[in-house]
Order: C-alpha cells, then sequence, then structure tokens
C-alpha cells in the first residue's frame, strides 16, 4: 500500500525552548475578499526536531506527520538557512 503525500511547509524559527521541539512560524500572502490588498498571514506549526540543531530565525523545511502530542503534528525535515 502506497503513502499519500504529505505537505510540506518553509518558514522561520521563533521558538526552541523545548525539548526536541521547535515553533515555526510560516507567512503567506492572502487576497483580501472585499480590498484586493494583499495581506501578510502567519500561521505557527509546533514541529519535532530530535537533534535540538535548530536556532531562532532558521529558515527550516518542515514536514506534515502523524499526531506526536496535542499539538505537536510536524517534524523538521531540513535546515534551509542558519540565522545570522
Amino acid at each position: 500500500m502506497e503513502r499519500n503525500l504529505r505537505k510540506e511547509r518553509i518558514g522561520v524559527v521563533v521558538s526552541n525552548k523545548m525539548e526536541k521541539t521547535i515553533v515555526v512560524a510560516v507567512a503567506r500572502k492572502v487576497k483580501h475578499p472585499i480590498y484586493g490588498k494583499f495581506v501578510n498571514k502567519t500561521t505557527k506549526f509546533v514541529a519535532e526536531s530530535l537533534d535540538e540543531t535548530c536556532r531562532e530565525g532558521d529558515t527550516v523545511r518542515i514536514m506534515e506527520t502523524r499526531p506526536l502530542s496535542k499539538t505537536k503534528r510536524w517534524r523538521l525535515v531540513q535546515i534551509i538557512e542558519r540565522a545570522k
């Protein structure tokens, strides 16, 4: 049996204070339904980071996974860019 495709997101680490867990903010542009202006929307995802090498400000790729805890449904795939 073949697995379904997993969603992937690219975002910035906003918190790494928990053990083996990071919080990733993913920004997207959404067109306002009435005014037509593009508005920035941010969604925070709680992701599993077993190696604990991420720092705040890092750009990372996360992938959807099975529920790991009450809020964790994503896991770290790759660190794309380190924070300065």
